[in-house]
């Protein structure tokens, strides 16, 4: 199994006055992550010049990289110095490409095209188990068929099958 890129996702809030802080922090946050193999790139938007909300985004190739920066002592020193500025209010989200679906965000599919592609990953998957429990274990009872079937199903649409559909019909998923 591949590994997929990783974009995190942080939200700060920082007093307007403190923007030329931010800005020197954020630049050198990214030096540093550019150091650690497999980072892909950083950048940052705020609504306004008077908003006080930052997002900030950082990339890596794969879980390993984004490890590799999240337990490293630099990235450790670098948000110290973020508390020593008073840049601390924060949260932050991984992307796995379900991102957005179910928390009604704007860039949320809207639920037709979510109950399909859902519907498109569970009806072959569906099928399948159907098919090997039936030659493999054909006298379990209906419940303890639909428990096992259910258990190896969900993980597999979550981690595996519907991330792969939503990158592969984005297209279709983000149009609008």
């Amino acid at each position: 199994m591949t590994s997929s890129p990783v974009t995190v996702s942080i939200t700060r809030h920082v007093l307007p006055e403190l923007a030329d802080e931010m800005v020197r922090w954020i630049r050198a946050g990214e030096a540093l992550a550019e150091q650690v193999p497999g980072f892909l790139g950083a950048g940052w938007v705020r609504p306004g010049l008077d908003s006080d909300r930052w997002q900030l985004l950082y990339r890596f190739a794969d879980e390993e990289s984004l490890a590799g920066w999240e337990n490293s002592e630099r990235r450790r020193s670098w948000l110290w110095d973020a508390e020593v500025l008073g840049l601390v209010e924060s949260a932050s989200t991984r992307g796995t490409g379900l991102e957005g679906w179910f928390d009604g965000t704007p860039s949320a599919p809207p639920r037709w095209k979510q109950a399909s592609v859902i519907w498109l990953a569970f009806f072959p998957l569906s099928l399948i188990a159907a098919y090997v429990f039936a030659a493999v274990a054909p006298h379990l009872s209906i419940p303890l068929r639909v428990l096992l079937t259910t258990f190896v199903m969900i993980p597999l649409m979550t981690w595996v099958v519907l991330p792969q559909l939503t990158r592969r019909l984005g297209w279709w998923l983000n149009k609008g």
